[in-house]
């Protein structure tokens, strides 16, 4: 039934051909674009919308979709076994990264978020290390890390106040505990030996890790403060572009490139959503 290729198990029936350079440029420029973009969204979002609801409503709409999606395609429903498993890797790159980061984005610029998240790669690395069987990095990548904590502290500034431009500091623990995560679902997700394809993953990580987050959401008291009708235009069409563009096309991709290419390559989207920064003219006023 299954055939182990490497570090992954397949199914018999994954017998095609790697995809084409073409198919893997094209996903990267994907995620390099579209997941430049969801900083803002989100940052917008949740000016309206409290964030662990926004977050788990717009993963298990997605998630939804594409599992409907597959199913008139022909898929089989999912068994057990993958469901289980890749609730693991949505609560580690659902609950944990992308719920934090929703969380943060009500105190911390859209911009800097962005910037934060690009010490992802460094985490990704550090985590395919320490993981049963990872590989050392090179002497180039402890200096990276090094560099990236170095901009990070110097971008946090908490030796600043506030009003003299420092950042909340627990917006940024959250950022930065977010990155962990999220590098330890991505590695997580190349252990996987359910046998289920890419897209069938990706919708069961969106519908698993969305409903943890709605459940996140019902505890913090979040669905007794929202109002849907006092949410603006901008705010639901950040919602529908998080869902439509941010989760049924980025998070698919993500989780696809990550079957068919290395998680610190998949990772460096991070370092492409700085361009996000122009747009983070949402302001930094602490929203509660």
């Amino acid at each position: 039934m299954f055939e182990r290729r490497g570090n992954f198990a397949h199914t018999a029936v994954n017998t095609r051909p790697p995809p084409s350079r073409a198919a893997l440029v094209a996903a990267f420029a994907t995620i390099y674009v579209v997941w430049g973009s969801t900083y803002l969204a989100i940052r917008v979002a949740v000016e309206a919308i409290p964030p662990f609801v926004m977050a788990g409503t717009r993963f298990v709409l997605a998630g939804a979709l594409l599992l409907a999606w597959l199913r008139m395609r022909g898929a089989a429903w999912p068994t057990a076994v993958q469901w289980r498993d890749h609730a693991v890797t949505g609560f580690f790159l659902l609950l944990g990264g992308n719920g934090l980061v929703a969380w943060a984005e009500q105190t911390v610029p859209s911009g800097v978020t962005a910037l934060l998240i690009g010490v992802t790669p460094l985490f990704m690395a550090l985590v395919a290390w320490v993981w049963p069987g990872g590989a050392r990095p090179s002497a180039g990548t402890f200096g990276a890390l090094l560099l990236g904590l170095a901009g990070v502290a110097w971008l946090a500034a908490p030796w600043e106040k506030p009003a003299q431009g420092g950042l909340p500091m627990e917006g940024v623990a959250a950022l930065l505990a977010a990155c962990g995560l999220w590098a330890v679902g991505s590695i997580h997700s190349r252990h996987v030996r359910s046998g289920a394809e890419p897209l069938l993953g990706a919708a069961l990580q969106m519908l698993t890790g969305g409903a943890m987050q709605l459940g996140a959401a019902a505890a913090l008291g979040e669905f007794t403060r929202f109002h849907p009708a006092a949410a603006g235009p901008a705010a639901w069409g950040a919602f529908a572009y998080l869902v439509l563009v941010g989760s049924l096309v980025g998070f698919s991709t993500f989780v696809w490139l990550l079957r068919h290419s290395t998680p610190a390559l998949v990772s460096t989207y991070a370092w492409s959503t700085r361009w996000s920064r122009c747009g983070s003219a949402g302001s930094s006023k602490p929203r509660r």
